[in-house]
Parts: structure tokens; sequence; C-alpha cells
């Protein structure tokens, strides 16, 4: 043992804020400082249905006495539950269940070049990405993310991925050769900084896939499972995928991811070609089936839609006011950015002396990804906080201009 009971073992990987949590009940954390916080990160978009939400927590109470684990040697009736749940909620015939966005988007990509592999074009293996992506942390998704600060250091990426600026048709078009199998996209980036391409562009891709015979893929870890204010992203903007990863919010705050597929995409898929130890384990499928029981629930996305409406309104009205640290909302459902004009590491901290929690994007924004659930009340009380925020790093931009 380290002498200085300071001393982390834990890999420093995360730049972690000083600060952590006891427990937690809906939109708010209780601190191990004492503290009350409102919880607008949401675990990055993961905990959908609040903290400790009581259908979830008895679904996997009630799992916990029956079964943890039992490998994918054998059947899973409540697997095979969710996975026709999920088909029937969206475009896919086929399922397959992982542990993590980063997996499911891997299955992705697998099966992306193996569906050309057995139509007898094996030569077809690149994915045509764009600028501003996230995808994962494993080698292949960091690869298909393309960004060198994630890619330094870890040795020459994986090939086989042809970025192209976002929005731009033409350049998609460019990059489609002879080699290309697929291309890659989120509905709305994240990461990226709260970004997206007019609808015209999806329907755009969709047609350059099926004119290419070109498979279409939708990164929904984040934007899926109701963010954006339907129970999949694709459905906002009209337009259907072949192959589309699910995680983050699928388990309300469990680990599972989950590709989907159309029986056409999944040609080829057989046993041996893909796998894994943990996916679609017994607690994890409790966890997503409870998920689904709430959501699909009459009036669910109906409130997510409203109260979306309510918290872009008054996050304009903050933004007019404090010009000197705000510029811009993006977003949809409940998936809100926050362009910011101070360095938005700068916002996060304010917020957080606020007892408000948010998370960081690319491009100078903060997110604010409360839990679906969130009520007019909790949304007034976060505005609250961050109009004090604002006022506090506008006072300090008064300070730096008049030095």
């Amino acid at each position: 043992m380290s002498s200085a009971a300071s001393t982390s073992h834990l890999l420093p990987v995360f730049a972690r804020a000083d600060v952590a949590f006891e427990r937690g009940e809906g939109v708010w954390l209780h601190g191990a400082d004492g503290e009350r916080y409102l919880d607008f990160t949401s675990g990055v978009a993961v905990n959908s249905l609040g903290h400790c939400h009581p259908h979830l927590v008895e679904a996997l109470q009630q799992q916990a006495t029956k079964l943890w684990h039992m490998s994918n040697l054998f059947k899973s009736p409540d697997g095979e539950r969710l996975a026709a749940r999920l088909c029937e909620q969206s475009f896919a015939d086929k399922v397959f269940f992982a542990n993590s966005g980063a997996e499911a988007m891997e299955c992705a990509l697998k099966m992306a070049r193996h569906y050309h592999f057995s139509k007898g074009a094996p030569e077809r293996t690149r994915i045509i990405t764009f600028e501003g992506a996230f995808h994962g942390r494993t080698l292949g998704t960091l690869a298909a993310t393309g960004s060198a600060k994630y890619l330094e250091g870890y040795g020459e990426p994986l090939s086989g991925f042809d970025q192209v600026p976002l929005g731009d048709i033409e350049a998609v078009k460019k990059a489609i050769g002879p080699h290309t199998a697929a291309i890659l996209i989120e509905p709305l980036q994240g990461e990226g900084g709260v970004r997206s391409p007019e609808t015209a562009f999806f329907r755009a891709l969709r047609e350059l896939c099926d004119q290419h015979g070109l498979l279409l893929i939708f990164d929904e870890v984040q934007t899926g499972m109701g963010r954006t204010g339907e129970l999949f992203a694709y459905k906002r903007i009209g337009v259907t995928p072949d192959l589309m990863s699910l995680a983050k919010a699928l388990g309300g705050g469990f680990p599972i991811g989950a590709c989907l597929a159309t029986a056409e995409a999944a040609t080829g898929m057989a046993p041996g070609s893909h796998g894994s130890t943990f996916g679609g384990n017994p607690l994890a499928v409790a966890s997503a089936n409870a998920v689904l029981d709430v959501m699909l629930k009459p009036g669910f996305f109906d409130h997510v839609k409203k109260i979306s409406v309510l918290l872009k309104q008054k996050l304009a009205g903050v933004v007019d006011r404090f010009p000197q640290v705000l510029s811009e909302v993006r977003g949809e459902g409940l998936l809100i950015g926050l362009k910011a004009v101070v360095p938005s590491p700068d916002l996060v901290a304010a917020l957080r002396d606020q007892k408000l929690l948010t998370v960081g994007a690319g491009d100078n924004v903060v997110r604010l990804l409360p839990p679906l659930i969130v009520s007019e009340a909790e949304i007034e009380e976060a505005v609250t906080r961050l109009e004090r925020a604002c006022t506090v790093l506008s006072g300090q931009a008064a300070q730096r201009e008049a030095v």
C-alpha cells in the first residue's frame, strides 16, 4: 500500500472534479460534502430516468435474486424479449447486445464489412465518417472518430476510414469509391459540440447509400433512448439507417449496449462471427426492459418535447442577458448545448460552484443533459443557477477588461 493516504490507485485518465457523491434521487445528487447538486449531466446522457427510479430499482432487485450471468451459450428469454421490443420500436430485425457504446459501434463496423464480404465484395471495407464525430475509445472506434487528440500515442491508426467535413455532401460523393462499405454518422454530435447538419443532408446520405449499395450507420449511443425527444433520433429526422448503435441510456445507468440491424445488413452473421461474454447479461437486460416500460408509456416523450421547448426558451433569454459569457443555444430534446464565449471549462466550474452539474463538449460548448423526467420547477432552478454563474463570470470578465 502507498504511504500517502491521498494517493489514488485509479489510472489517471480522467480529470476528475473534486466532488464525490453518496446517493441520488431523481434529478438530484447528494455529495459527500453534504451539498445537494442538480444533475444536468446524467452520467453523460446515461441516467435518462434519473437516479434510483423506483421501477428500475425494483427490476434490478428482483433479477439479482434470480440470475446474474449464464453465458450466451444458452437461450435468454428475457434477452429475446428486449430484442423484440427494440425491433418493434425501430427499423431493425436483429439485435446484438454488448456492454458499452464502443462495443456496439465495433459490432456495427464489423457487420458493415462482413455484409460486403458475404456479398462477394471483400474489398469493400472503407467507411466514411465526419469531422467532429466521437464513436468510442477502442482502437477501431478511435480510428472512426479520427481526432488527433484521441489517437496520439497509440501508433498507426486502424485503416479503413475516410473522414470528410460534416454537412459537405460533395465531399461525401468524392470519398465514395470501389472500396467503400458504409457511411457512419451521429444524428446529432454530442461530444463534438452539439452539432448537426440539415435534414436534407441525411436524406442525401440515404440516397447515396442506396445508389452505391452502401450501408448507412447511425451512432445513437448518445442520441438514442429518448434524448432528442423521440425514442430514436432517426425518427425525428425521418431517415432510416441500416445499422444503429445504442448504449448509455439503454440501461438507465446499468451498462448495456446494442447494435440494431436490418435483416439485410445482418446477412452472413452466423455462430462465431461475433460475440461477447457479458453482452445481454440478465441484470443488464432487466434494467433495459424496465427503461422501456417507462419510456413507452403514453405521454413520456410529449413531456420531453414540452420541457425541451421550455428549457431552450429560458436559455435563449440567458444568452441575451449575458453575451459576454454565452453566444448560442444548440440541440434537440434534452441534448442541449450552450456555446460559450468564456472558456467552456470555466463555465462548467462556475456552474458546479452553483451546485449545477454539466459537461463540456467540443467547439467550446457546455452540454446540458438532464434526466428526461426533469420537471418544470427543476428547469427553473437550473436556469436560476446558470444566471448566478453567468453573473460571476461576467463580473470576472469586466475586471479583466478594466485591467
